[in-house]
């Protein structure tokens, strides 16, 4: 029976840019678990009239026609959509925290998630692109490319260490 060979600590580089995507996500988590408290306020409220405060609160005019469409949103606001925007927002909030904590302990898996999570991610960061070229989107959209090669390459170093590490130990049998 083979044991399981030890987790390699990566090298004080690795760890702080680890920790630095760990951050990110931590941050995810916590802007997305704020919309869901959000959401939850807006519960059994008329979400319209608070939606046209916040124009006025910003000073928008009332017949622009993103305020129209900001406003027609507000009125098709339900207490069931706001529910499921809650379950959502937790759910996802969740999956950051949980991948923020393996990447923070240099987890395996937590890179595969990272991986994948932002492969995921980057066809609807490119659309929102086609919306619109916006300093704001070009910056998502880069940070999360940077994010995913980055966890690409740690995949493949961890990888091609664990090979290493078995042709070591069988050339030492």
């Amino acid at each position: 029976m083979r044991l399981p060979l030890p987790i390699a600590e990566p090298s004080p580089r690795h760890r702080r840019l680890l920790r630095a995507v760990a951050g990110i996500e931590f941050l995810k988590g916590v802007f997305v678990v704020l919309m869901g408290i959000c959401a939850l306020l807006l519960l059994h409220k008329d979400v319209w009239l608070y939606a046209e405060s916040l124009l006025a609160l910003f000073h928008v005019n009332t017949d622009r026609r993103f305020a129209q469409m900001f406003l027609d949103l507000a009125d098709n606001v339900t207490d069931a959509r706001l529910w499921a925007a809650v379950r959502i927002a937790f759910a996802y909030a969740a999956l950051r925290f949980t991948e923020a904590y393996g990447l923070w302990k240099y987890r395996t898996w937590a890179e595969w998630v990272a991986f994948v999570s932002g492969t995921l991610l980057m066809p609807l960061e490119v659309r929102e692109l086609f919306r619109g070229l916006t300093l704001v989107r070009c910056s998502f959209l880069l940070g999360n490319i940077a994010i995913v090669l980055y966890m690409l390459y740690v995949i493949l170093a961890n990888r091609r260490e664990r090979q290493e590490s078995q042709n070591a130990e069988c050339a030492s049998s």
